[in-house]
């Protein structure tokens, strides 16, 4: 863990903390839960629920303030994981124009135990959604309905690592949450679904370029950095598309951004 153990409420830290906190709970999300309870709680949460429900899955943790909901993101050994990434029929949303079918039925089979929770429990805490690849995907849809619902207390923000489109233009443009998107360059499955099918990326984009230095970038530039990453790449004997999506490589290069550090351009 780069993260120390919350001494306050979440909203007191800036960006750059949050960033790293919320990588390594949709980090911890991957664990089994007896891991996960030990690491959450040198992190400050004094609650930790696990929700698995046909083979969707989330933790809620949670401590006096804050409430944190951060969704499992795809593993390559669950059938069910890669059917709902394979499954890109756009379908109607909870809420306006369309999303992607294999993402939203993963979170229509958790959504009624997390919105329950969320109306119960976090009534007088600060609401966060954080997620890594298909959990991504997942807590930017629970994220939606949760700012469009009544009965839902207003979620502060949401940060994402390696998401894959989840909605049309529409859709995306409908949300009001403040939302930091994270890319590591060359990470594949940004990339999808395709854009030729009306998928759209949704927040802020927050950039790691190829070196893993956060970087504000027109399309041009991108373009010749996802050159240079792959070129970078091949010479560690890598394939860049896969390892720029690895949780561990996120982690690394926001804990160096946090301290205030850059790592070295060659």
């Amino acid at each position: 863990m780069h993260t120390k153990k919350l001494k306050g409420p979440i909203a007191d830290l800036d960006v750059k903390h949050k960033s790293l906190l919320f990588a390594e709970l949709a980090a911890l999300a991957y664990n089994e839960k007896a891991e996960a309870i030990k690491e959450a709680k040198k992190l400050g949460f004094t609650t930790v629920e696990y929700y698995n429900i046909g083979g969707a899955q989330a933790y809620r943790f949670m401590n006096k303030v804050d409430f944190v909901i951060a969704c499992r993101g795809t593993e390559p050994t669950q059938f069910n994981d890669i059917k709902a990434d394979l499954n890109a029929i756009p379908t109607k949303s909870e809420t306006v124009s369309y999303v992607h079918s294999g993402f939203k039925e993963e979170v229509d089979k958790i959504w009624p135990r997390l919105v329950d929770d969320i109306i119960r429990e976090a009534d007088t805490r600060t609401v966060w959604f954080c997620g890594h690849s298909l959990g991504a995907a997942m807590a930017t849809i629970v994220a939606s309905r949760c700012t469009g619902s009544a009965e839902c207390p207003d979620p502060a923000e949401l940060y994402t690592y390696g998401s894959p489109r989840v909605g049309f233009r529409k859709y995306v443009r409908s949300e009001p949450i403040t939302h930091y998107r994270w890319q590591n360059n060359n990470d594949i499955v940004t990339r999808v679904p395709m854009a030729l099918m009306g998928y759209r990326h949704d927040g802020e984009r927050m950039y790691l370029n190829a070196w893993g230095n956060v970087r504000k970038m027109s399309g041009w530039q991108r373009l010749k950095d996802k050159w240079r990453g792959l070129w970078l790449g091949i010479k560690k004997g890598q394939i860049d598309s896969f390892s720029d999506h690895s949780m561990t490589n996120y982690i690394s290069y926001i804990s160096t951004w946090a301290e205030g550090k850059e790592n070295p351009q060659k």
